[in-house]
C-alpha cells in the first residue's frame, strides 16, 4: 500500500455528538425504508435467560439431529442400489463373455 502522505487522511465530516435524551433530528440518509404509521422505528433488545438459552440450544441440537438423519438415510438408500448396479454388472459381463 502506498502512502502518499506523511499527513494522515482528515475525515471528510466531523461525527455528531447527540446528548442522552436530545430530540434526534431525521437526516435525509438516516430515514428506513419503512417505518410504518408513526414515522418511527423502535426495536427491542432484550437478554436472553437461562432457560432461553437452553430452548434455543434444543432447538438448534434437534435441527442438526434431524439433518443428520436425513443425511445418513440417503446415504443408506444408495447402498442397495448401487449394490444392485454392481450385481447387474457383474452378471452382464458373465454373459457377454462368448
Amino acid at each position: 500500500m502506498a502512502n502518499h502522505g506523511s499527513r494522515p487522511e482528515r475525515p471528510r465530516s466531523e461525527p455528531e455528538i447527540i446528548p442522552p435524551g436530545a430530540p434526534l433530528r431525521p437526516g435525509p440518509s438516516s430515514r428506513p425504508p419503512y417505518t410504518g404509521t408513526s414515522g418511527r422505528t423502535r426495536i427491542y433488545v432484550a437478554r436472553v435467560g437461562p432457560l432461553g438459552f437452553t430452548l434455543l440450544m434444543l432447538a438448534i441440537t434437534l435441527l442438526g439431529a434431524a439433518f443428520l438423519v436425513a443425511f445418513i438415510g440417503a446415504f443408506l438408500l444408495w447402498i442397495p442400489i448401487v449394490a444392485v448396479i454392481v450385481i447387474i454388472a457383474g452378471v452382464a459381463r458373465l454373459f457377454a463373455r462368448p
